[in-house]
């Protein structure tokens, strides 16, 4: 099966403390958009396509090397994701949208995520299961009823996708619309989502903590 896997590099590093996007933030002396690179190829990845600033576009370039296609990213992540579909070949069977801060994803979550499309699920997420008591609370955080945690999940990427099955949800989806995920956009069209077993290394980076546990867990390899 012929995937193509949308890498979402185009955010800012502001909550990360950083004074360059966050997908060019050394994790280990490499960027973290160059982790998730590699693990997207290493899980069964052909062909990558990295979403990214404009004003960096010339960065990225330098460390991603020439067989990564740049396309500029939008004002938001659903943006950005919209104008990397339209590059995708229309001879790929799936695509993968990973976020570039999962830099330590386990090539096994992609390569399941593969298995899954393969298998012919038309959407795939990898999950965890939520561990801690998750309760609901009003505008003065005031609690007011307790969720079943067995029921739910917390939801990673790569997010796997059917192709056409993409396409056609973005398609519906109204222009400035934003939904939480590419799994959301495509169950506003009806189309159902299985899940696959994610990894605990697939944590985001998203503050200086997250980065600090990263450079933590890599050092301990």
């Amino acid at each position: 099966m012929h995937a193509v896997a949308i890498v979402a590099a185009a955010g800012s590093g502001l909550r990360l403390g950083a004074e360059r996007p966050k997908a060019l933030v050394p994790l280990a002396g490499r960027p973290l958009v160059c982790w998730s690179v590699d693990a997207l190829r290493a899980g069964g990845v052909e062909e990558l396509v990295v979403t990214v600033p404009t004003a960096a576009r010339a960065a990225f370039r330098e460390v991603l090397g020439p067989d990564v296609r740049l396309v500029h990213g939008g004002r938001t992540r659903t943006a950005s994701v919209r104008a990397a579909l339209g590059t995708v070949d229309a001879r790929a069977e799936a695509v993968l949208v990973h976020d570039a801060a999962r830099p330590l994803t386990p090539p096994d979550v992609v390569a399941r995520v593969l298995a899954a499309l393969a298998g012919g699920a038309p959407a795939v997420v990898p999950v965890l299961p939520v561990v801690d008591t998750t309760v609901v609370v009003d505008d003065a955080g005031t609690v007011h009823d307790t969720l079943d945690r067995a029921v739910l999940r917390r939801v990673q990427t790569p997010q796997g996708f059917d192709r056409a099955a993409l396409l056609a949800a973005y398609a519906q989806l109204p222009e400035g619309v934003e939904l939480t995920d590419d799994a959301a956009v495509v169950r506003a069209a009806g189309v159902p989502v299985t899940t696959v077993a994610g990894d605990e290394l697939a944590a985001k980076v998203t503050v200086p903590h997250d980065l600090a546990l990263a450079e933590l867990l890599v050092a301990a390899r």
